[in-house]
């Protein structure tokens, strides 16, 4: 599977950006995808993740209620819609995909994409 991520960008506190990730290569409508970022002391944080169906979504506590993770499996994208944002969610944001649905543990995604950097500014 090839993904594809973009939509990064700089943009003031408080403002929004939509991320994109687009895949190849595999039956996209099988795959459980997510959402991942650095972090202090850790390789990856986990920012969202969404079911292969679009049905279950979960979210890291400090994006909840600002950041929406969907997808159109006619379109192979999965999204994830960035409002409200704050300088500590400035990251290079990374998608990922997985079989199966592990939400959070990003040791279970297989399949990783380049990142897209996202800089908020105070």
């Amino acid at each position: 599977v090839q993904l594809q991520a973009s939509g990064g960008g700089l943009v003031q506190a408080g403002g929004s950006l939509r991320l994109s990730c687009a895949a190849s290569g595999r039956t996209f409508s099988s795959l459980s995808m997510g959402w991942f970022r650095p972090a202090p002391g850790k390789e990856r944080e986990f920012v969202a993740a969404i079911s292969a169906s679009g049905a279950t979504q979960n979210y890291a506590d400090s994006v909840k209620g600002r950041f929406t993770i969907s997808r159109d499996n006619a379109r192979n994208t999965v999204y994830l819609q960035m409002n409200n944002l704050k300088p500590e969610d400035t990251a290079v944001y990374y998608c990922a995909a997985e079989p199966y649905y592990s939400g959070n543990n990003y040791r279970n995604y297989n399949f990783w994409g380049q990142g897209t950097q996202v800089t908020v500014s105070s």
